[in-house]
């Protein structure tokens, strides 16, 4: 991504940012993929005060991209492919807030762009239950700390990354390959 002024951030929680990181890190336009944490109250959260439930973030991945090479709703699809939207604070056996389903929008445009996906899959009939997404405008992302950052890359043998990242990465190269970097 040569060009920096058409660079675009988009900002999603979907469940534990290891495995949002893990997909999105993968897409041809996708210049960059910073785990961290987005919609609580307090300034400056640790891994460890996310976790306890209590300050209201949710794990997120800011993505740095290009949208002529990838555009935002593509990215919208993806995300939605790749979790299950359905479930309310939980993805799999992490539970609690700070793994709930959530896209900071920010633009006007990306607000209209995730309702606008939201409406059609709840129309599609492709989930059995309601989407319980939520799209909230960014208002402050806080990169985590630096161990959470690339984590499958540098920790694919770990079991959490062989049991439920590696399966996500395996439906995104069967759904998405053509467009992975």
């Amino acid at each position: 991504m040569d060009n920096q002024s058409n660079k675009q951030i988009a900002v999603f929680g979907g469940g534990c940012f290891w495995c949002t990181e893990a997909i999105f890190q993968n897409l041809r336009g996708v210049a960059k993929v910073t785990s961290g944490y987005a919609g609580g109250n307090i300034e400056n959260p640790s891994y460890e005060a996310v976790c306890s439930g209590r300050t209201g973030h949710a794990e997120v991945v800011k993505i740095e991209f290009d949208p002529t090479a990838i555009p935002y709703s593509v990215l919208l699809e993806v995300f939605f492919a790749t979790h299950d939207p359905t479930t309310l604070n939980r993805q799999g056996h992490d539970a609690g807030e700070q793994y709930r389903s959530v896209v900071f929008y920010t633009s006007e445009a990306q607000k209209q762009e995730a309702v606008r996906l939201i409406d059609a899959l709840s129309d599609s009939g492709e989930y059995d239950k309601a989407i319980v997404t939520e799209i909230k405008p960014l208002e402050q992302f806080y990169p985590a700390e630096d161990y959470h950052q690339n984590y499958f890359n540098e920790n694919k043998t770990q079991p959490y990354c062989q049991a439920v990242i590696r399966p996500k990465l395996q439906k995104l190269k069967k759904q998405y390959s053509a467009l992975l970097a």
